[in-house]
């Protein structure tokens, strides 16, 4: 199938999934026999494209529902299903999007589950195309989307949904970045331009701010070979200068709501970084602010740990150690602060000490490699 016929059944299958349930289907088997419906498309639509591809989806999807329910035991109540089956003809055009992503926000959900049931319902995703992306066994993830299906069926939601989760889920899937053959950070954008599309929230806009600000510099991150690149030393010629535009219209007119949200402070901060020409140049005192408006705004433990950091560069590195001895030294990557600062203070010893503890801790490959590097950088510096 082609691109273009791929990306329209996965911006289809929130709306066909909801439609079912709305008709009366239990969740785990409408999402069921939407997923049957779309492996048929991706077999009939290159050679007989739909006029309606919605219809279409909607009704094969219905029909692979009934012949399911046919075969259960509480026959009577389902065969009031089948005779209650639409004709054909253009389906309604409510979208029920919004509800489907606070149905995959469950706060009985666990995170991983919550995740997998959002890129499978929402995002369209395979269950083979979620393992690939998440580089864990194809039936680990069948396990938690079953779970989840259970867990959310029935589920009415006739009550305001909880954005804050729901949104949580977004970060999740953006924060795993790329991996298989399944873009995540992509995936994560397009599911929340959606969500944008369909609530007016100015935290949904500051996450979307976010991600495009942080995908913008996403070229400049690694190196060929896969090397980490620090911020201070990107080229930022290769930055997304459209996306960094993009998110800061976007964070602009959100802010300008005074509603203030986390995520609309982080991209705040992320959208001075995007401003600066070189690291010398960032407004690190108005990053300092930034961080100090979301100690208030959240309990992220992370914050205090990225707020020392800034206050090293706006205040100098002493400053910044001041700053880091009053974060819990348990935080991951707290030992890999500790380094930089050492380093930018001059004491290239204890630095290199550090960044090899670091390196010891760190559990992402690429990671390990950078600290591991610059631990043996300064260690060859320090010789005579």
């Amino acid at each position: 199938m082609i691109p273009m016929e791929e990306a329209l059944l996965r911006n289809l299958t929130p709306a066909v999934l909801a439609i079912l349930v709305r008709r009366g289907a239990d969740f785990a088997a409408a999402e069921d026999a939407v997923q049957d419906a779309l492996v048929e498309a991706v077999r009939v639509w290159p050679g007989e494209p739909p006029r309606d591809p919605k219809g279409w989806l909607v009704t094969v999807a219905w029909r692979r529902f009934l012949d399911a329910t046919r075969s259960e035991t509480a026959r009577r109540r389902r065969e009031e299903l089948v005779d209650e089956e639409p004709g054909p003809g253009p389906v309604p055009g409510r979208d029920d999007t919004l509800w489907l992503y606070f149905l995959c926000a469950h706060p009985d959900l666990s995170p991983s589950s919550a995740v997998a049931l959002t890129l499978r319902a929402v995002g369209g995703l395979t269950t083979r195309q979620i393992a690939r992306a998440y580089m864990v066994p194809e039936a680990t993830v069948a396990q938690r989307i079953s779970r989840a299906k259970r867990t959310v069926s029935g589920e009415r939601l006739d009550r305001p949904g909880d954005v804050a989760t729901v949104l949580h889920v977004l970060y999740l899937v953006f924060n795993e970045g790329y991996s298989g053959d399944v873009d995540l950070a992509a995936e994560a954008i397009r599911l929340t331009r959606h969500l944008a599309a369909v609530i007016d929230h100015p935290e949904v806009a500051g996450l979307l701010a976010l991600m495009l600000l942080h995908h913008a510099r996403r070229a400049a991150r690694t190196t060929p070979e896969g090397i980490l690149v620090p911020l201070a030393e990107q080229d930022r010629g290769r930055w997304d200068t459209g996306l960094i535009t993009e998110g800061v219209r976007i964070l602009q007119g959100a802010l300008a709501r005074d509603r203030l949200g986390p995520y609309q402070a982080q991209a705040a901060i992320a959208a001075l970084h995007a401003d600066a020409r070189t690291t010398e140049e960032t407004d690190w005192a108005q990053i300092v602010e930034w961080y100090d408006e979301l100690v208030t705004l959240t309990d992220n433990p992370v914050i205090p740990l990225n707020r020392a950091v800034a206050v090293g560069e706006a205040d100098g590195p002493h400053a910044g150690l001041a700053a880091l001895s009053e974060v819990d030294q348990r935080l991951p990557r707290h030992t890999a602060v500790a380094a930089h600062l050492y380093e930018r203070a001059g004491d290239l010893a204890t630095a290199a000490r550090l960044y090899a503890e670091a390196a010891h801790e760190a559990s992402n490959l690429a990671e390990r490699e950078h600290l591991t590097r610059r631990a043996a950088r300064l260690n060859t510096d320090r010789k005579p």
